[in-house]
């Protein structure tokens, strides 16, 4: 009986860990604590080509506390080969 009881409490504590905690987010698509927030909403531009990457997709690199976004892995080498040659502009977004 007491095995039944724990389990009981258990599934509970589990339910509501789910719905109302970190499960929560799955429901919902994913995690999107700041996800476009923390961007502004907008899109980024690859420093490399130029390309306009939505925030959700492509490749990211920090480098010097900022984030940049890649439309595609070949353009994340050629940046990492380089870098101060793709960030002497503009950045796209600061980390706090």
């Amino acid at each position: 009986m007491e095995g039944l009881l724990s389990l009981l409490l258990f599934g509970g504590l589990f339910f509501l860990m789910m719905r109302f905690g970190c499960g929560a987010h799955m429901m919902h698509g994913g995690h999107s604590h700041g996800g476009n927030a923390e961007a502004g909403g907008k899109d980024h531009v690859d420093p490399v080509c130029g390309i306009t990457v939505d925030p959700n997709s492509g490749y990211g690199k920090m480098h010097a506390g900022t984030l940049y976004r890649f439309c595609s892995r070949a353009c994340l080498d050629r940046f990492e080969a380089d870098p101060p040659r793709y960030t002497a502009g503009e950045k796209q977004e600061v980390k706090s």
